[in-house]
């Protein structure tokens, strides 16, 4: 597969998008809406995006499959991989609703954490977009599955962010390696407005997912994936 691919991660504004071509220079860009990404004039053939796609009915211990096969790979950074509520904690409307339906559907039962809360509204904006045609463009990924791929199998050494905040170092030893796998240093260094530099780094390491993925060189965790109630995928790509 050729042309236009993406990383996409959640951002303050909505989506960043990171599209890589063929050959020439990569676009980002921040936009409100993951459909846009979808229906940009680069039509890009492969978007690989940090958010989960497949919302089990119930869930045991640790979550979904792949955050359980994801988790063993990447040692000190397992814990930036949170386990998806069931389908019904996430399509309820305010946080109560949610801790119910997720203490009724998971066992052992488990309640919902604010930050998992507050990513709900963009999983339910690409679970109403996903439809099985859709799953041959659009693909779950994890950033720090994804640096993990691209470093040789080894997860990052320091953390992204600590008590919330960036964390500079861990930062520049993510953009030292994407720096190495072929990004400029420049593009890396200032955010579009509407997201954060963290945010930057994982939409470009998501679109040398997507890039892998085209090329049919990607990796999903589990090999063999199970699906939702909608028929959705539940995989992990790197």
């Amino acid at each position: 597969m050729t042309g236009w691919v993406a990383g996409v991660d959640g951002c303050r504004a909505g989506w960043i998008a990171m599209m890589l071509p063929d050959t020439g220079a990569p676009l980002v860009f921040v936009t409100p809406r993951f459909a846009d990404i979808l229906a940009h004039e680069a039509e890009p053939g492969i978007i690989a995006v940090d958010m989960p796609i497949g919302l089990p009915d119930s869930v045991g211990p640790g979550g979904r499959g792949p955050e359980r096969l994801v988790r063993a790979k990447l040692g000190e950074r397992q814990s930036s991989v949170f386990a998806i509520p069931p389908r019904a904690a996430v399509m309820a409307s305010d946080f109560a609703a949610a801790t119910a339906a997720s203490l009724a559907a998971s066992m052992p039962p488990r309640k919902v954490s604010r930050q998992a809360f507050g990513l709900f509204a963009k999983i339910r904006e690409i679970d109403t977009l996903m439809t099985a045609s859709l799953e041959a463009r659009v693909y779950e990924s994890h950033p720090e599955l994804a640096f993990w791929q691209l470093n040789a199998h080894a997860p990052m050494t320091l953390p992204k962010k600590v008590r919330g905040k960036s964390n500079p170092p861990g930062l520049a030893e993510r953009q030292a390696l994407l720096v190495r796998h072929g990004y400029d240093a420049e593009l890396l260094s200032t955010p579009p407005r509407g997201a954060g530099l963290d945010d930057l780094l994982d939409a470009a390491v998501l679109a040398l997912i997507a890039r892998r993925i085209a090329r049919g060189e990607a990796m999903s965790f589990p090999a063999e994936p199970e699906r939702d109630a909608k028929g959705l995928r539940m995989a992990i790509w790197a």
